[in-house]
């Protein structure tokens, strides 16, 4: 048995990274996706990825992104994993995967049972895997809309790659989404923000510890 892992994404300040470090977050996520409120630029990236404590893996998270963008961030920002949460296929995770050689973590929406077969087919190529909630049609943001699916579809289910719980996330309801999903891994956003894009610290201090008082078998 071990603690959950977990990701606190959306990270703008240096104190955010340095509170997610100092209570034992495994991964910060920097934001590069324009409409969202926790976008980055990538000179504001590189000074929170260079003060980052060590011990904490720097995620850039990309929504669709070219190689140009790509290429950008990784030679400007000391990064340990590229998360894609936009309609990346397999074949371009392979790809990105093979050009920058860093791990890549893919973005699936789950929304109900049919969503699920996809996230056998990233396992497939990607390094590890988050299971997200679905955005509602229409949405301008692939994740961090706070929203939540029904974590029973994942109850019992294991893949081959290292993967991840998100949607919808707080310190109230984390514990009994790892309960029910056996979840090794958890990410929040929203959850442990007072505005759009604004970390609350007191918040991030009780997701941390709410989530790793559930122990789960590490995969």
């Amino acid at each position: 048995m071990a603690d959950v892992r977990v990701k606190i994404c959306g990270l703008k300040t240096s104190d955010d990274v340095a509170v997610a470090a100092e209570v034992g977050a495994a991964y910060g996520g920097f934001v590069f996706f324009p409409k969202s409120p926790r976008h980055l630029e990538i000179a504001e990236a590189r000074a929170l990825a260079q003060a980052a404590p060590v011990g904490l893996a720097k995620v850039a998270l990309v929504v669709d992104a070219d190689d140009a963008l790509l290429d950008a961030l990784c030679a400007a920002v000391p990064l340990d994993m590229l998360q894609l949460h936009g309609r990346e296929t397999p074949e371009r995770v392979s790809e990105v995967r093979a050009r920058y050689g860093l791990p890549v973590m893919k973005a699936v929406g789950v929304g109900g049972a049919a969503d699920l077969p996809a996230l056998d087919r990233y396992s497939a190529v990607a390094d590890q895997i988050l299971v997200d909630a679905k955005p509602p049609k229409g949405a301008e943001l692939p994740g961090g809309n706070g929203l939540a699916f029904d974590w029973r579809l994942l109850a019992g289910r294991r893949w081959t790659r290292p993967w991840m719980l998100a949607g919808g996330l707080t310190p109230e309801v984390v514990g009994r989404a790892v309960e029910l999903t056996g979840a090794p891994q958890v990410d929040v956003s929203s959850g442990v923000e007072v505005a759009r894009g604004v970390k609350d610290h007191g918040l991030i201090r009780a997701f941390v510890k709410a989530a790793q008082a559930v122990p789960v078998p590490r995969l």
